[in-house]
């Protein structure tokens, strides 16, 4: 092979015959690693928020918002995906990973304030937004319907076990790399490295043999045939018009308020058990790991499990059911202070494994529905599930600033008050329940006449301590310097009011991912797909017989050109 034949064979990936078992299966390993590095990429400043706030002195508010950009223009990165139904998709996935690994690793950690942050943040979120839509497409034509659970399963571990290794590394490298800027640095070095073994080998179908429908592995040779005669400029002729459609459009919204509990997850979860319950960054982290863990699990087992009894829907139905249970339950938990870790770590991992247990089927069922409409035109369909994806997601983190008001001030000024409370154990209530008009009243040399008994007045009645400890901890602020004195008057009653109003707000929106789930619901009958395996076999069966017949036709049947079922990748 030539310079030239090796230069065009790396910019043309596709393939004009249809891979065998072993060659798709590495292709959809190359796949799914690329999702994951790609979400652990887009996720890495979820386990590092409280640090991010603090170090670019940003509010929540701020934070949300560059959340809610960099989702807005990975919506509009998913519709402008559509076009993989006539570009491809490897070379969009290959130089996204390009772009996306270079700015986290590069750009984030040298960005000098909260919006050059934010610019970078964006890039990464608009290259996941692309992705989003091109790898699930490259996993359908890869897989055959009778394995595609299994396939959409391991896809489904993406953004799944991208966010688990978002949260395992940070809880075992934190306590030793001090600086939040390490965890970008080492997302971004992972993703560079396997940009180069996604250059050399990722491959995709061309669009003769992937605008098909494939069944099983059996139908190779017919859809090969059937590849040299098909009208494809026909066949993606006024692809928005052929996909918006209801039971596409109604599924989309539907998985995408399911999703609320996701993203908070992914964005929330170490702010939440920091501020609520007082968790380290390491051990929220921590609680991450099961969650994910829990989830990854989930994907992959039910993903098996569905192809061989060949049903979808009531493994999302009953995954569903149990996620509001344990949503329910969680947000139960958020006013109950006395939750402990290990209470945490149980329902976290039945809440997630049920989210996971409808997902992975859900998508393979939403893929089924696409080539029920048109195989040629699966990527449009995924462009505006993507779409509607970002859209809710972006409104969700718009929203959630304004139901969780209390997380800013405890993310500003919170670090800082914990360093003082540590110096001057106490001294940070004492501050706030005296009151800054009774404090300068303390200080004056001699003391205002009553300051110091109203002062004991109000620590006794807040505190429940007895006289002398009140006033032990009044003589102490002389110890405490004038700047954290002033830090201390002028932010201490807000956090800690804050703090009390914390947990309301939070359970407010965990029931708002209650909701979402409810909402879900009723979406999942528009799929295609049967309830019954007895159904889905006959089903099969009826497919076999319509395949021989077909291969018998074209001189096929029994020539040994196609595999048999077995040779299907997992």
């Amino acid at each position: 092979m030539t310079a030239a034949q090796r230069r065009q064979r790396l910019w043309d990936r596709q393939l004009d015959t249809y891979p065998s078992a072993r060659a798709r299966a590495g292709f959809l390993l190359v796949i799914v690693v690329t999702t994951i590095v790609l979400y652990y990429e887009a996720y890495v400043g979820g386990s590092v928020g409280p640090a991010i706030l603090a170090h670019y002195q940003i509010s929540f508010h701020f934070y949300l918002t560059v959340i809610v950009v960099s989702n807005v223009l990975g919506a509009l990165a998913s519709l402008l995906a559509a076009r993989v139904d006539r570009w491809g998709r490897a070379n969009l996935v290959v130089w996204g990973l390009l772009v996306a690994s270079a700015a986290t690793c590069f750009g984030v950690p040298s960005a000098t304030n909260g919006y050059e942050f934010g610019v970078f943040a964006s890039v990464v979120g608009f290259v996941e937004g692309m992705v989003l839509v091109a790898t699930p497409a490259l996993v359908r034509d890869f897989s055959p319907q009778v394995r595609r659970g299994a396939a959409m399963g391991l896809w489904t571990m993406g953004p799944v076990v991208g966010s688990l290794v978002v949260t395992e590394v940070a809880s075992n490298t934190l306590g030793h790399l001090h600086a939040w800027q390490d965890q970008y640095h080492i997302a971004g070095a992972t993703g560079l490295v396997l940009f180069v073994v996604a250059f050399v080998a990722l491959r995709e179908l061309s669009p003769g043999l992937r605008d098909q429908l494939m069944v099983s592995a059996r139908e190779r040779a017919l859809v090969e045939a059937r590849a040299r005669g098909l009208d494809l400029a026909e066949s993606v002729r006024n692809p928005w018009r052929q996909m918006l459609r209801l039971d596409i459009l109604l599924p989309s919204i539907g998985i995408s308020t399911f999703l609320l509990i996701y993203y908070a997850a992914v964005g929330f979860f170490v702010i939440y058990f920091n501020s609520v319950f007082g968790f380290t960054e390491a051990r929220s982290n921590g609680l991450g790991n099961w969650f994910w863990a829990a989830d990854a699990t989930a994907v992959v087992v039910v993903g098996l499990v569905s192809d061989r009894v060949g049903v979808r829907k009531p493994f999302i139905l009953a995954g569903t059911v149990l996620g509001i249970t344990m949503t329910s339950i969680f947000a139960t938990r958020a006013t109950d202070p006395l939750t402990t870790y290990a209470t945490f770590v149980v329902i976290i991992s039945v809440l997630s494994f049920a989210r996971g247990a409808a997902y992975s089927p859900w998508m393979t069922a939403f893929s089924e529905t696409l080539e029920a409409r048109n195989p040629a035109l699966v990527g449009t369909g995924l462009a505006l599930w993507g779409w509607i994806l970002r859209g809710i997601a972006a409104l969700s983190f718009l929203v959630a600033p304004f139901v969780v008001t209390a997380v800013s001030p405890i993310a500003n000024y919170g670090p800082t008050l914990q360093a003082i409370q540590a110096a001057y154990p106490g001294q940070v209530r004492t501050i706030a329940e005296v009151g800054p008009t009774i404090l300068a009243r303390l200080r004056t040399t001699p003391p205002a006449p009553g300051a110091l008994t109203e002062a004991v007045a109000k620590v006794r009645a807040a505190e429940h301590v007895s006289a002398p400890e009140a006033v032990a901890r009044l003589v102490a602020l002389k110890h405490v310097p004038e700047r954290d004195l002033a830090y201390l008057r002028s932010h201490a009653p807000t956090v800690l009011a804050a703090r009390k109003a914390a947990p309301g707000q939070w359970q407010t929106w965990w029931w708002a991912c209650v909701a979402g789930q409810v909402v879900f619901l009723p979406t999942i009958f528009l799929l295609r797909g049967r309830w019954r395996p007895s159904s889905a076999r006959r089903d099969a069966a009826a497919r076999e017989a319509q395949v021989d017949e077909a291969l018998a036709e074209l001189g096929l049947h029994g020539s040994g050109a196609a595999p048999g079922p077995g040779a299907a990748p997992a």
